[in-house]
């Protein structure tokens, strides 16, 4: 059977997944984060992209060398636990916050502009079209890279292309000096940012429709399926890379005429008016649309896959179901439901990350299962430290902790631990702490 790809069809590939991960998100806290680093931009910028983009270029990767989805990645955890670790990540990016604010962007920045009196209803009436919209594009799962690769995503790059060039063309205003925590810590603080996007959770749920995909198109064969996957993930790595730096910039060059805003997608759409004039929204509001619908289109869809795969109930009343619970969650507002994700976000994206490196050192690991255990516990355990702090419980009895003032206190520990298992010895047996560990993970 011949197993490859037309170019075009690798290069359709790379524009689905670039598509499914630039959404909302993506789009609103680059600008805000760029205005606020000011000088220090560049240490900023460096931070957000390696979680906005390192890290789940990593993920996709980690996809494509195991040959599969979530139950690869957790092939060495207990059957149970990996099974509660999925179904929070796909809570957190489809109905609980990653997907419902995709409609919330959306209507923020693609139709509020455009509404003389905006108001709760014209909220609930526009969070209903647009998820129906997205539940129509996922219910066919194996047509998505015809349909987000081959026809959405094209007019969303041409878009982001336009307006990435006329940043850097014609800048709005000077850089000024920094503000906040970018002023002392703008490299760690700008790796926070990049939790927001979410993207790290979404890179594990979203290599199962890439392969799916990949079937789709009769490319079975892992090492072809590892190839293939590998080329996608850093074609929209670096769409995501160039789609950031200009955001950021757009940002950092904003203060004259955007200054005091707390919300990325407001700088972003006085900037594009500055640039454009009136017309300009409406190029903001096709960008804004696009790119959020064809990532709620991705996130609906996984959530579904996987939740059929748990449940006798099929893929495409999966698809209903999240897509009217995104409905209803979009109805609470931004800014709460980004206030609500952050703590979330501080407490299980160490957990996406420490899986993401297991799985990329797996086959130098002397013994898998205790690895994995003792990994993810140490990860989630020091994460919750962080999460604590960020909701306001007194956590400065650990400030001894390294990385504890730049909220990563989970990161030299679950690094450390990674080390200590590439050497453990293997005839470690886990058998006997498997329960308690188990239980351990369950009670956090």
């Amino acid at each position: 059977m011949n197993q490859k790809l037309k170019i075009t069809d690798i290069v359709a590939l790379g524009f689905m997944l670039f598509a499914f991960f630039l959404g909302a998100g993506n789009i609103i806290f680059p600008p805000l984060a760029g205005q606020l680093a000011g000088d220090e931009l560049i240490p900023t910028m460096l931070g957000f992209l390696s979680t906005a983009v390192g890290l789940p270029l990593l993920g996709i990767i980690a996809i494509a060398v195991v040959g599969g989805g979530w139950d690869k990645l957790t092939q060495d955890l207990p059957k149970k636990t990996a099974t509660i670790v999925a179904v929070l990540f796909f809570i957190i990016i489809g109905p609980a916050f990653a997907a419902p604010r995709t409609g919330l962007v959306a209507y923020e920045m693609g139709i509020k502009p455009f509404l003389d009196n905006p108001s709760q209803m014209q909220l609930t009436f526009f969070s209903i079209v647009f998820f129906v919209v997205a539940i129509s594009f996922a219910w066919s799962q194996g047509k998505l890279l015809d349909v987000i690769g081959k026809v959405l995503t094209p007019v969303l790059f041409i878009g982001l292309a336009i307006l990435s060039v006329m940043v850097f063309l014609n800048p709005q205003g000077d850089v000024l000096a920094a503000q906040a925590n970018y002023i002392q810590q703008p490299f760690s603080t700008g790796f926070l940012d990049g939790y927001n996007t979410m993207d790290t959770f979404a890179s594990l749920m979203f290599g199962t429709l890439i392969i799916e995909a990949l079937r789709s198109k009769n490319i079975t064969e892992k090492s072809a399926v590892t190839k293939y996957v590998i080329y996608a993930a850093f074609i929209a790595a670096t769409g995501l890379a160039l789609v950031y730096i200009s955001l950021f910039y757009l940002g950092a060059t904003s203060n004259s005429i955007a200054s005091g805003l707390d919300n990325g997608g407001a700088i972003l759409s006085i900037y594009v008016q500055a640039l454009f004039g009136t017309e300009g929204q409406f190029v903001l509001s096709t960008i804004v649309l696009l790119a959020c619908l064809t990532t709620s289109i991705g996130l609906i869809s996984a959530c579904a896959d996987y939740f059929s795969s748990l449940t006798p109930v099929s893929y495409k009343v999966w698809v209903v179901i999240v897509g009217s619970a995104c409905a209803l969650v979009a109805n609470v507002g931004l800014s709460q439901l980004i206030t609500l994700s952050v703590p979330v976000l501080f407490a299980l994206y160490p957990v996406a990350i420490a899986i993401v490196f297991l799985t990329l050192v797996r086959f130098r690991l002397p013994n898998r299962p205790l690895a994995y255990r003792v990994v993810v516990l140490i990860s989630l355990l020091f994460a919750l430290i962080d999460a604590g702090k960020v909701i306001g419980i007194d956590m400065s009895a650990l400030n001894f902790l390294p990385l504890f003032d730049y909220g990563m206190a989970w990161m030299l520990p679950t690094l450390v631990a990674i080390f200590f298992m590439l050497i453990v010895p293997k005839k470690v047996n886990v058998q006997e702490d498997e329960v308690s560990i188990n239980s351990d993970i369950e009670v956090v």
